[in-house]
């Protein structure tokens, strides 16, 4: 049964979406079958794999509303070993609709059953909050990978965030887990930096990947083009900081 990894963060503009692209290409590159999950109404993961978000027949919120089978919305992407279940602007009622429903925490995990054994590793691109999308994407994972950049800012938010975690672990999903705790868009240069990471060695140990990922140009061009970064230029430091991760990944979960 494949590894589900939702990737998480309640604050905007860490890397959270060019992560879960990143991994989930990545382990296709490495030869695991790899299946992107697109949970966020901005689409980004979606056109971040060269997928139009317009004049999709299905959506991940037909899925999660019980209107199609998974094997009508997963589309196969032009990347190695690489499917996605896309999303677009429609998702963001889908909050609203999951209120009403019994058991609405559930609704993303009773839809995978049917295809985690296809998969080697399942990835969640979750949404910049904490609400119904994000929780559903925690009780369908085994494990939550959390983007960060070195910010102390950014330490508060993830003493929410692993919170979080802890209460949807004792309550709907005790195989629930911190994968990991990934450092993004990292300067080394920057005293505060290296601050940032000592105080995150400090409180959450071997929860901090070991692989970090670098402030590389081509990471935020490759999405313009539609593809990974490693499609774009496997050179780049970052094709070869995320092919590094999903190696560490494969360790982890």
């Amino acid at each position: 049964m494949g590894s589900v990894i939702a990737v998480a963060n309640q604050k905007g503009g860490v890397g959270k979406t060019t992560s879960a692209v990143n991994i989930a290409a990545s382990l296709g590159l490495l030869g695991y079958r790899a299946l992107l999950i697109d949970l966020d109404p901005q689409g980004s993961a979606t056109s971040g794999v060269g997928v139009p978000k317009r004049g999709l027949r299905f959506t991940v919120r037909d899925l999660l509303l019980g209107n199609c089978k998974p094997d009508e919305v997963i589309v196969h992407t032009g990347f190695e070993r690489l499917d996605l279940i896309p999303a677009n602007t429609s998702l963001a009622g889908a909050e609203f609709d999951l209120l009403d429903g019994e058991g609405a925490q559930r609704h993303l995990a009773h839809a995978l059953e049917s295809i985690r054994e296809r998969y080697d590793y399942i990835m969640i691109d979750c949404p910049p909050s904490l609400g119904m999308l994000t929780i559903n994407a925690m009780v369908a994972a085994n494990g939550v990978i959390i983007p960060m950049q070195c910010e102390f800012y950014a330490l508060e938010g993830l003493s929410q965030l692993t919170a979080t975690i802890a209460r949807i672990k004792q309550r709907y999903n005790p195989r629930l887990t911190i994968t990991g705790i990934l450092i993004t868009m990292l300067n080394k240069r920057l005293a505060l930096s290296v601050q940032v990471i000592e105080e995150l060695r400090k409180h959450y140990g071997d929860r901090l990947f070991g692989t970090t990922i670098a402030r590389n140009v081509r990471i935020p061009e490759a999405p313009s083009f539609g593809m990974p970064v490693y499609y774009h230029d496997k050179r780049a430091r970052g094709a070869k900081d995320y092919l590094e991760l999903a190696r560490e990944l494969t360790t982890r979960a």
